[in-house]
């Protein structure tokens, strides 16, 4: 390829990347590549203006409106902030329409649409806020209203003066943890601390003879208990005997993120509705309460063999032969979560469940706080 007297091999690899860049998905960026490269065999020179016609006839409307250059990367485009700017990412601004509760493959696609749109127009910079204002405008016109507003809550959230605290309960093999990570990641959220990791650390300061509860698990924690302490039903007695003590460790947890104005989410068989005064965070933490359960049995029995896979130190045998138990602690909590109105997430589909989990968190952060769209666009 010539340019400005200036001779360059073409690459199909640069022209697709240089494509994709412009905001045309891979397999189209891919097919052009090939075709162009076809129509261009034998020829031992072409000039760029040929390069961009020859796109221009294979693409139709669909061709990028820029002219291209493939060998060097399009020019970025600055974000304007009001401390500094920053390159415009559509990986980035993919991460942030998460919040919105969409599938990452629809995120991904209205980011490249908005970047498509920008190189369109030949913009090389934008106000965060103006980016802000179509990213909503493009939620509302492929998806609806409650989706865009979605993406709106969470970007208002995203320094506040209290921290977001998330909470995730739920009985062994339900989920919890994974629930939390992929939440945490689509939201940007750092802090994701598990009541597994609260209760080791409570087992190396606290002796067998002195706790001897938290050095059980939750579902046969029972077998602690001596003749005198055995009540209408000692598996839920010993279970909320141990969140009782292991509710101090999630206590400091939630503490120290208030603290350091850090969001959390904080997920553990220890969470359990009631036992936490969240009254005495009102004025410091905004703090979504949630319960993950599985409902199907049959469902619950497979993760256990799933998770014994990837978990060599959590035989599947074991939770199997406690089935009996894990169930008693689930109905108790699904009976706590009645009882003091929090949302339940049947982890049936984990695809579904983390889109409830962020639904189900906007949602309560809009009712907690006034929200006013036009003031955050």
């Amino acid at each position: 390829m010539e340019d400005d007297g200036v001779r360059r091999p073409f690459m199909r690899g640069i022209l697709t990347h240089s494509l994709m860049a412009r905001g045309v998905s891979f397999d189209e960026a891919f097919r052009t590549a090939n075709a162009v490269r076809t129509r261009l065999r034998g020829r031992s020179v072409v000039t760029r203006a040929e390069l961009a016609q020859a796109i221009k006839d294979i693409m139709g409307p669909d061709a990028p409106g820029e002219e291209l250059k493939p060998g060097a990367l399009p020019l970025d485009i600055a974000v304007v902030g009001r401390e500094r700017a920053t390159p415009f990412s559509k990986g980035i601004l993919a991460q942030s329409l998460l919040a919105a509760a969409l599938d990452p493959t629809d995120a991904f696609d209205v980011a490249r649409e908005l970047e498509r749109q920008l190189r369109t127009r030949g913009a090389r910079e934008i106000e965060r806020r103006e980016l802000r204002r179509l990213a909503y405008q493009t939620l509302q016109h492929r998806f609806d209203q409650p989706t865009a507003e979605r993406y709106l809550v969470w970007r208002k959230f995203q320094e506040p003066e209290r921290p977001v605290i998330l909470l995730l309960g739920g009985a062994a093999g339900v989920g919890k943890t994974t629930l939390a990570q992929e939440v945490a990641h689509r939201l940007g959220i750092t802090g994701v601390i598990s009541g597994d990791s609260i209760r080791q650390i409570m087992r190396l300061t606290l002796s067998p003879e002195l706790m001897p509860l938290i050095h059980k698990s939750s579902f046969d924690a029972y077998e602690m208990l001596g003749p005198d302490g055995v009540g209408e039903d000692p598996v839920i007695e010993a279970f909320r005997a141990q969140a009782s003590v292991t509710a101090v460790g999630v206590r400091a947890m939630m503490d120290r993120a208030v603290a350091e104005n850090t969001s959390l989410i904080l997920d553990g068989v220890s969470v359990v509705p009631g036992l936490i005064d969240l009254e005495s965070y009102a004025d410091t933490a905004y703090v979504i309460f949630l319960v993950v359960a599985t409902l199907d049995a049959a469902s619950l029995r497979s993760r256990f063999g799933a998770r014994g896979e990837h978990a060599r130190a959590r035989s599947p045998h074991r939770y199997l032969e406690h089935m009996d138990a894990i169930l008693r602690i689930q109905d108790h909590l699904l009976e706590m979560a009645d009882r003091h109105d929090v949302p339940i997430v049947d982890n049936e589909s984990f695809d579904r469940s983390v889109l409830s989990i962020i639904r189900h968190l906007t949602e309560a952060l809009r009712k907690r706080e006034s929200f006013d769209a036009a003031e955050l666009l």
